[in-house]
């Protein structure tokens, strides 16, 4: 072997490693993980909305509804507090988080196109293009490209750093 192969080391130590796994996260994605946490939040209120018969409007994805507890209502209420568990997953660091972030982004990207070929078939024959793709799909590649990273997290190796450096 010759020297410059022994001293040579791999391209990934080589590279910095963030001290959080909330650091992989671009900041348009921690933007969309506290509306969703919000949205979390607020579904008891739906659901309280709901038993008192009042209007509680709620729109995702290409489905509305002014009753929390129609089919739709109840759809969209759970997919709410899906996205809801899968943002604050993120923020708070779980392993589990990406790869449940992308069930959730291919899941919004089916409702979507499903909400889309509705409005072609539907009563008014219009199409309705779902902007949300522009988000979701990135949501999606983004998630994909830092999964292997984020749940390889090595929490004791940055620990270690971190206390050297003070």
């Amino acid at each position: 072997m010759h020297e410059d192969e022994l001293t040579r080391q791999p391209i990934s130590e080589n590279i910095a490693k963030p001290s959080r796994r909330r650091k992989l996260l671009p900041w348009w994605v921690t933007c969309f993980l506290w509306i969703f946490i919000a949205f979390l939040v607020m579904m008891p209120v739906a659901i309280v909305f709901g038993l008192l018969h009042r209007i509680f409007l709620i729109s995702l994805l290409g489905f509305s509804t002014n009753d929390p507890f129609s089919i739709i209502g109840l759809c969209l209420m759970l997919l709410f507090t899906f996205k809801g568990i899968v943002a604050f997953g993120l923020w708070t660091e779980k392993k589990w988080a990406v790869g449940v972030a992308k069930i959730d982004a291919l899941l919004s990207i089916v409702i979507c196109c499903v909400a889309m070929i509705l409005s072609i078939v539907g009563p008014n024959h219009g199409f309705n293009l779902r902007l949300e793709l522009i988000a979701i799909i990135p949501y999606y590649i983004k998630m994909k490209n830092i999964q292997y990273t984020w749940e390889n997290f090595d929490n004791a190796e940055q620990s270690a750093v971190i206390a050297t450096r003070e």
